[in-house]
Protein backbone atom coordinates (compact mmCIF):
# COMPACT_ATOMS: atom_id res chain seq x y z
CA UNK A 1 0.00 0.00 0.00
CA UNK A 2 1.58 3.64 -0.35
CA UNK A 3 2.32 5.95 1.84
CA UNK A 4 0.09 8.11 1.04
CA UNK A 5 -2.92 6.44 1.80
CA UNK A 6 -1.35 4.87 5.08
CA UNK A 7 -1.03 8.37 5.88
CA UNK A 8 -4.60 9.41 4.73
CA UNK A 9 -6.22 6.29 6.46
CA UNK A 10 -4.15 7.05 9.52
CA UNK A 11 -5.76 10.96 9.14
CA UNK A 12 -9.46 9.27 8.85
CA UNK A 13 -9.10 7.44 11.90
CA UNK A 14 -7.43 10.54 13.94
CA UNK A 15 -11.05 12.38 12.70
CA UNK A 16 -12.79 9.59 14.19
CA UNK A 17 -10.84 9.66 17.44
CA UNK A 18 -11.56 13.53 17.43
CA UNK A 19 -15.32 13.73 16.98
CA UNK A 20 -15.52 11.57 19.96
CA UNK A 21 -14.26 13.80 21.97
CA UNK A 22 -16.26 16.43 24.12
CA UNK A 23 -17.33 19.56 21.49
CA UNK A 24 -15.53 21.84 23.21
CA UNK A 25 -12.51 19.95 22.88
CA UNK A 26 -12.55 19.11 19.11
CA UNK A 27 -11.91 22.71 17.89
CA UNK A 28 -8.05 22.95 18.30
CA UNK A 29 -7.75 19.41 16.67
CA UNK A 30 -10.51 19.78 13.73
CA UNK A 31 -7.90 22.51 12.79
CA UNK A 32 -5.10 20.88 12.94
CA UNK A 33 -6.83 18.13 10.80
CA UNK A 34 -7.98 20.55 8.48
CA UNK A 35 -4.67 22.26 7.81
CA UNK A 36 -3.06 18.44 7.67
CA UNK A 37 -5.24 17.71 5.10
CA UNK A 38 -4.31 20.22 2.33
CA UNK A 39 -0.74 18.43 1.89
CA UNK A 40 -1.81 15.26 2.45
CA UNK A 41 -4.31 15.56 -0.30
CA UNK A 42 -1.43 16.65 -2.85
CA UNK A 43 0.40 14.01 -1.66
CA UNK A 44 -2.54 12.11 -2.39
CA UNK A 45 -3.40 12.76 -5.72
CA UNK A 46 0.29 12.87 -7.07
CA UNK A 47 1.07 9.42 -5.77
CA UNK A 48 -1.98 7.98 -6.46
CA UNK A 49 -4.14 9.71 -9.00
CA UNK A 50 -7.01 11.89 -8.60
CA UNK A 51 -9.68 8.74 -8.09
CA UNK A 52 -7.84 8.01 -4.54
CA UNK A 53 -7.97 12.22 -4.49
CA UNK A 54 -11.18 12.74 -4.90
CA UNK A 55 -12.02 9.54 -2.32
CA UNK A 56 -10.17 11.86 0.08
CA UNK A 57 -12.32 14.35 -0.72
CA UNK A 58 -15.44 13.20 0.06
CA UNK A 59 -14.07 11.41 3.19
CA UNK A 60 -13.23 15.14 3.85
CA UNK A 61 -16.94 16.47 3.39
CA UNK A 62 -17.95 13.40 5.13
CA UNK A 63 -16.59 13.78 8.02
CA UNK A 64 -16.58 18.17 8.15
CA UNK A 65 -19.94 18.31 6.64
CA UNK A 66 -21.51 20.64 9.49
CA UNK A 67 -18.56 23.45 9.40
CA UNK A 68 -18.41 23.33 5.47
CA UNK A 69 -22.81 23.66 5.78
CA UNK A 70 -22.03 26.66 8.33
CA UNK A 71 -19.41 28.08 6.15
CA UNK A 72 -21.33 28.07 3.15
CA UNK A 73 -24.53 29.62 4.54
CA UNK A 74 -22.32 32.78 6.13
CA UNK A 75 -20.87 32.67 2.84
CA UNK A 76 -24.03 33.15 1.47
CA UNK A 77 -24.88 35.58 3.76
CA UNK A 78 -22.33 37.76 3.36
CA UNK A 79 -22.63 37.65 -0.66
CA UNK A 80 -26.39 38.79 -0.20
CA UNK A 81 -25.20 41.63 2.01
CA UNK A 82 -27.12 40.74 5.13
CA UNK A 83 -23.93 41.06 7.34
Amino acid sequence: MPLSLILASLWVLAAAVVAMLPYRWQFAPGITLLILFVPLAVFVGLEVGLVWLAVLLFALGSMFRNPLFALARYANRRLKGEG
